[in-house]
């Protein structure tokens, strides 16, 4: 296997025991333990904890060890943190916390993208909202969910907001966790679709209370779809 595939395949495992509380915060790792459980070298298994060290879930401690940080430390906005936790045991939080994000930033991201988007981008989104119809009458999801993240992503980038931009592989994780977690009805729900539109249109004549109101709407159409009673997440 290849060195880089090899070091994905170690960071996700140790990434996912972590992010489940499998391996609880304050637990101490150790080179050998990694590199005997996965059958790699110590060369692999220190490259996967200085990679898991950016992600602020261990740290390194003089005469201790490489301690297993708890949620707060942790790069949450990371894509694969939130992919590792949309995986895992608090499955319904993770989709809670992020909805919440998503409603917070892009209705007012929207708004920003019919103030400054290109005629580009304006001519590409009512392109994606027409194109996506089609695919979710259909139901061919995962052609759906690739044209779903572009349109969103488009609208962040071209919101205005440098902070908002960077949010558009948070938004992506959130789109794809939930189509390949079998969260999302055999085919999109009719009002989702006329606010693609809508919010696509919006855009294009330059009309940002229209823009953010569509936008309202499709995730608030998210957040009422979402358990009552969220999954305890690992701490």
């Amino acid at each position: 296997m290849p060195t880089t595939a090899l070091h994905n395949d170690v960071l996700d495992a140790v990434g996912r025991s972590i992010t489940s509380g499998d391996v609880p915060a304050g637990a101490v790792l150790t080179l050998e333990t990694i590199g005997s459980e996965h059958g790699v070298s110590r060369t692999v298994a220190r490259e996967v904890m200085r990679l898991l060290e950016g992600l602020g879930l261990v740290r390194s401690r003089r005469r201790v060890g490489i301690v297993v940080l708890p949620m707060e430390d942790w790069n949450v906005l990371d894509a694969r943190v939130i992919r590792w936790r949309l995986g895992g045991p608090g499955r319904d939080a993770q989709l809670r916390t992020l909805t919440e994000l998503r409603h917070a930033v892009e209705p007012l991201a929207a708004a920003g993208a019919a103030l400054h988007a290109s005629d580009e981008v304006r001519a590409e989104l009512v392109d994606l909202a027409a194109r996506m119809r089609v695919l979710g009458v259909r139901g061919d999801l995962e052609d759906f969910l690739a044209l779903d993240i572009r349109m969103h992503e488009l609208l962040l980038r071209a919101s205005g907001n440098e902070m908002f931009a960077a949010l558009s592989g948070v938004v992506a994780e959130v789109l794809a966790g939930r189509t390949h977690l079998g969260l999302m009805p055999p085919s999109p729900a009719a009002e989702a679709l006329d606010q693609h539109e809508a919010v696509a249109r919006a855009v294009a004549s330059g009309d940002a209370p229209a823009a953010e109101t569509a936008m309202s709407a499709i995730v608030g159409e998210v957040r009422r779809a979402l358990p009552d009673r969220p999954d305890e997440e690992a701490s």
